[in-house]
């Protein structure tokens, strides 16, 4: 397991000063593709990826699911994740997991969509595809990097734990041990 400090995830979460305002409805009914990349034991495996957003999350639900990840991390969070209403899904593979969380904000050009499920995705490890779920990685989260078109790239934690630093900053702590890349985004597939 390793512990990374996504500080896209970071602004986009806590909603950073230096960001746009965020796009309410912006990728409503929304479907994308991509392909999902990862390193494991010297191979690249891949599996390709649907995201659909129906509904995006709004500021009351950002500002409620970060004062939980600040007291009390993912336990906390998934508390408030489960409140929520199905904002769409991500399927990878076999794999399906509902959203829970969809908040996006301007780069200018386009916009970086943040997305939170209530329940991991898959947990890569030990042993692909068969890996053992671990407690605590609950959620999984996709960040995705969008132009004006809807294409793009991104990164997957299919099964993650989320907190804050001292600082405010999102800590994703992800189960698996590579990154997950979300390769070749297209919106409308």
């Amino acid at each position: 397991m390793k512990s990374r400090l996504l500080m896209l995830a970071a602004a986009v979460l806590a909603g950073s000063v230096w960001m746009a305002p965020p796009l309410y409805g912006q990728a409503a009914g929304e479907t994308f593709t991509a392909t999902a990349s990862v390193k494991w034991k010297g191979k690249t495996h891949t599996a390709p990826v649907r995201i659909s957003v129906q509904e995006m999350s709004s500021e009351a639900d950002r500002t409620e699911l970060m004062k939980a990840l600040k007291k009390g991390g993912t336990h906390a969070g998934m508390e408030v994740l489960q409140k929520m209403t199905d904002r769409g899904t991500i399927d990878a593979g076999e794999w399906k997991a509902p959203i829970r969380y969809a908040f996006a904000r301007s780069t200018g050009s386009g916009r970086v969509l943040t997305l939170v499920t209530s329940q991991p995705l898959l947990h890569i490890g030990a042993g692909l595809p068969d890996s053992k779920p671990k407690t605590g990685y609950d959620v999984a989260v996709a960040i995705l990097v969008l132009d004006a078109n809807g294409a793009g790239h991104g990164e997957l934690a299919p099964a993650a734990k989320v907190h804050m630093n001292p600082s405010g900053a999102i800590v994703v702590d992800d189960y698996a041990a590579s990154k997950v890349w979300l390769k070749g985004i297209k919106k409308g597939q």
